[in-house]
């Protein structure tokens, strides 16, 4: 069956003292999960665990990031997680503050009749 992209969602995140990579990005995820509830699935009468959650998270330092933990941001379904080279850091009175993007696309693998 093919993949069938439902939804798409956007964050950002944030560390803001502690420049830890994986923080910001698990507060992206978190950010684009977080403001809505999908009813897709049942809608259309599919499990939960048939859910495709896919994962992209853009920072200044993509080998910095610990994909399990940002994968467990997600609630539900099979998770896949890539960190990317994207964010941003800016220099604030001595420190970085690391800024994430994240991207999370929710599909299923399902026919389409015509």
């Amino acid at each position: 069956m093919p993949k069938i992209q439902f939804a798409v969602e956007m964050g950002m995140g944030t560390d803001l003292k502690g420049q830890d990579y994986t923080k910001a990005a698990a507060r992206a995820v978190h950010d684009a999960l977080h403001r809505n509830f999908l009813t897709i699935g049942a809608a259309f009468d599919l499990p939960l665990e048939a859910m495709l959650v896919d994962i992209r998270v853009g920072v200044s330092k993509p080998d910095a990031v610990d994909l399990d933990v940002v994968k467990a941001e997600a609630p539900v379904g099979n998770v896949t997680a890539e960190a990317v080279h994207g964010g941003l850091e800016v220099e604030m009175m001595g420190h970085k503050a690391l800024i994430a993007n994240a991207i999370v696309t929710v599909s299923y693998d399902v026919e389409i009749s015509q």
